[in-house]
C-alpha cells in the first residue's frame, strides 16, 4: 500500500458505532438476506427437520462472516478509501478505528463464524463460508481490485456464497437450484456494481482503481452491463424450466428482468448520472424481490402439494 496514504494510523477510542460501520452493515443486510433465501428455500425443497436455533445460527454466521470481510476489507483498502469521497468517512480512513484494531476485529469474526458453523451445523456450509471470506478478501480486494477491470465480474462471486451457505446449513451438501442461487448473484453483481462506478467513476480515477468506467470507458461498460443483464434475466428464468419455480415466480422473475433490461437500456442512451443512480437503486430492488418471489412460490408450491 501507497506509504504517502492520508489515513490515520493512531485512532481515538472507538465506539461500538465504529465497529458496526466498520462490519458494512448495509451490504450484510442484503447478504443476510440472500443466505436467508437459501435457508428456507433449502428447507422447503428437502425433508431435512431444521429448528429456529439452527436458522439463527446460520444467519448469524453468515452475517459475522459478512462483517469479517468488510472489515479486514476496510483495513486494506484504507489508503484508497482515504481519497474516494464515497469511503472517506469510513473509520479506518477516518481515524476512528485504528488499522490494526480492525484487522483483528476482521480475523476474530472470520473464525468464530467458521468454527461455530462447523461445530453446530456442518463442514460443508463451513468451508463455504471460509472460501466466501477467503475470496472477497484475498481475491477480489488483495489480488484483482487494483490490478483488472475484471476486478468486480471474479472478484464478485464472493458476494454470491450466501445463499449456498444457507442451504448447505440445511442439507449439508450442495445442489443444483443452489449453484443456480449462486449463479444469479453472479450475474447480477456487473451490472449492479458497474452502475455505482459510472457515477463514482472520478472517485476510481483518483484512487487509481482500475473499474471497468475508468479503463474501458462508459460506452463499453454500458453495453457490457446490457449483456451481463440479459444473462442474468436467461439464468433467473430456468428455475421454472428445471421444474424448481411455479408460475407465480416465472411471471415475477420475468417482469423484473424486464424492468433491469430497460433500466440498463435506458442507462446506454444517458449522458448524465441520472440513470445511473437509478439503475444501481433498481439493481437492489430487483434482487430483493426476485428472492421473495421466490421463497413465496416455493412456499405455495408446497402448500398446494400439502393439502392435496
Amino acid at each position: 500500500m501507497s506509504s504517502s496514504a492520508t489515513f490515520a494510523e493512531s485512532a481515538r477510542v472507538s465506539t461500538v458505532s465504529d465497529y458496526v460501520t466498520l462490519m458494512k452493515p448495509g451490504v450484510m443486510s442484503l447478504v443476510v438476506f440472500t443466505g436467508l433465501a437459501g435457508m428456507l428455500l433449502a428447507e422447503l425443497h428437502s425433508d431435512v427437520p431444521f429448528n429456529l436455533f439452527q436458522q439463527l445460527l446460520t444467519l448469524a454466521c453468515i452475517a459475522l462472516g459478512s462483517g469479517a470481510g468488510a472489515a479486514m476489507n476496510m483495513w486494506y483498502d484504507r489508503d484508497i478509501d482515504s481519497i474516494m469521497t464515497r469511503t472517506q468517512a469510513r473509520p479506518v480512513p477516518a481515524g476512528r478505528v485504528a488499522p490494526d484494531d480492525a484487522l483483528a476485529f476482521g480475523l476474530f469474526m472470520a473464525a468464530a463464524s467458521v468454527m461455530l458453523m462447523a461445530l453446530a451445523l456442518n463442514m460443508v456450509a463451513a468451508l463455504l463460508l471460509a472460501g466466501a471470506i477467503a475470496f472477497y478478501i484475498g481475491i477480489y480486494t488483495i489480488w484483482l481490485k487494483r490490478r483488472t477491470p475484471q476486478n468486480i465480474v471474479i472478484g464478485g462471486a464472493a458476494g454470491a456464497f450466501p445463499p449456498m451457505i444457507g442451504w448447505a446449513a440445511v442439507t449439508g451438501d450442495v445442489s443444483l437450484q443452489a449453484v443456480i442461487l449462486f449463479a444469479i448473484i453472479f450475474l447480477w453483481t456487473p451490472p449492479h456494481f458497474w452502475a455505482l462506478a459510472l457515477y463514482r467513476n472520478g472517485d476510481y480515477a483518483r484512487a487509481g482503481v482500475p473499474m471497468m468506467p475508468v479503463v474501458a470507458g462508459p460506452e463499453s461498460t454500458k453495453r457490457q452491463m446490457i449483456a451481463y443483464t440479459w444473462l442474468l434475466v436467461a439464468i433467473t428464468l430456468l428455475l421454472p424450466v428445471l421444474g424448481m419455480a411455479g408460475w407465480i415466480y416465472s411471471v415475477c422473475a420475468a417482469l423484473l428482468g424486464a424492468a433491469f433490461l430497460y433500466h440498463t437500456y435506458k442507462l446506454r442512451s444517458d449522458n448524465s448520472d441520472k440513470w445511473a443512480r437509478k439503475t444501481f437503486g433498481f439493481s437492489i430492488y430487483y434482487l430483493f424481490m426476485l428472492y421473495s418471489v421466490m421463497m413465496m412460490d416455493s412456499w405455495i408450491m408446497q402448500y398446494v402439494v400439502l393439502s392435496r
